[in-house]
């Protein structure tokens, strides 16, 4: 279960590296509430839901189901935050429940229940059901950031153009067990 658990935290970190970096190339505060239309969310929103998602989920995750009775979802998507900085902040806040969480699961819960909405899951469905969750919208949140950078935009993964240099460089090194994220992670 541990070393399960230490692939999940790798990838989890790999989705919120990439939200951080994203973010990080946005250029003023209005670009964090920016919308494409009336009925998108923008970076703000996205975060909003996120954190919420993120504080139900993973506060008394062994014990209590995971949508909790003083969630309000339909309000994470009306927009509350006035600034970039408290995008920020709740965005570290729910990571950081999150990553708690993890790192509270002992061997001992490999066979234990946890429940959300009433539906029983192993904690590895937990765990896959929300990194599935996020993944998807950290991946808005890259696709904005994106459109709001435009050409100055700062490629996340391999540049246009640059995958045959990639994959020469990753065969030249021997086969070895290592996840993908191991290299992005080691920056931090």
């Amino acid at each position: 279960m541990k070393e399960l658990l230490k692939s999940y935290i790798q990838l989890f970190k790999y989705y919120k590296q990439l939200g951080d970096k994203s973010m990080a190339q946005l250029k003023g505060e209005e670009a964090f509430f920016w919308t494409p239309g009336r009925e998108s969310n923008s970076i703000a929103v996205i975060v909003q839901h996120l954190y919420g998602n993120m504080k139900s989920r993973w506060t008394d995750f062994l014990t209590t189901d995971g949508e909790k009775d003083w969630r309000d979802r339909d309000q994470e998507f009306e927009l509350y935050l006035e600034y970039q900085q408290e995008v920020i902040q709740l965005w570290e806040d729910g990571w950081a429940y999150l990553f708690e969480a993890l790192e509270a699961i002992e061997d001992t819960h490999q066979d234990q229940l946890v429940y959300i909405r009433n539906k029983g899951h192993r904690i590895e469905e937990a765990i896959q059901r929300q990194l599935a969750h996020y993944a998807y919208h950290v991946g808005q949140i890259v696709f904005l950031s994106r459109i709001l950078t435009a050409d100055e935009w700062q490629s996340l993964s391999i540049p246009k153009g640059s995958s045959k240099s990639y994959n020469q460089q990753a065969f030249s090194n021997t086969k070895r067990k290592e996840l993908f994220t191991q290299e992005l992670l080691e920056e931090e």
